[in-house]
């Protein structure tokens, strides 16, 4: 009997959020491979759209969702990705396109995550950007230190900056 194929690559289109705090630090969430929690990473909040949502729509939903955190000022977009890696069993690929947004707010009740993330999400933290630099842990996207300091010295690009392709 042969192995079962593959599933086939779920497909999405994605918003995701640099949310930035008052003193810069910027909010990630730490996510784990379900079926082997010690495979782990950090990430910014964000999904994928839902029906006939705006990337905006969808980024604000997500991080409400994700954080509990609405009171926000959202920006451009400063980033795009393509991206493609294996979770969950499955494939993902994904176009990400990251907004910058602020907010005064840093308390966090992330009370809308879905199943998966309930078992994928271990929690969020607020990162100052020299914390992030000297991060060992793995952040996507995998620049996201760099890209950082960057948008904070010299604020956001007047286009968004295409990323190169990450894939898993």
């Amino acid at each position: 009997m042969s192995p079962e194929p593959p599933a086939a690559a779920v497909r999405r289109r994605v918003a995701r959020v640099v949310l930035l705090d008052p003193e810069d630090r910027i909010l990630l969430l730490h996510g784990f491979e379900p079926a082997d929690p010690a495979d782990d990473w950090w990430f910014t909040p964000g999904g994928g759209l839902e029906g006939d949502e705006t990337r905006e729509q969808a980024a604000l939903r997500e991080l409400a969702e994700e954080t509990g955190i609405t009171e926000v000022e959202l920006g451009p977009v400063l980033w795009r990705r393509q991206c493609s890696f294996p979770f969950d069993g499955r494939r993902w690929d994904q176009d990400e396109w990251y907004f910058l947004a602020r907010t005064t707010t840093t308390e966090t009740a992330p009370a809308g995550l879905t199943e998966l993330e309930r078992r994928s999400v271990s929690g969020l933290r607020w990162w100052t950007s020299a914390e992030l630099s000297a991060a060992r842990e793995t952040v996507y996207p995998t620049r996201l230190a760099e890209l950082l300091r960057t948008l904070l010295d010299e604020g956001p690009p007047s286009t968004p900056v295409v990323l190169a392709p990450e894939i898993a």
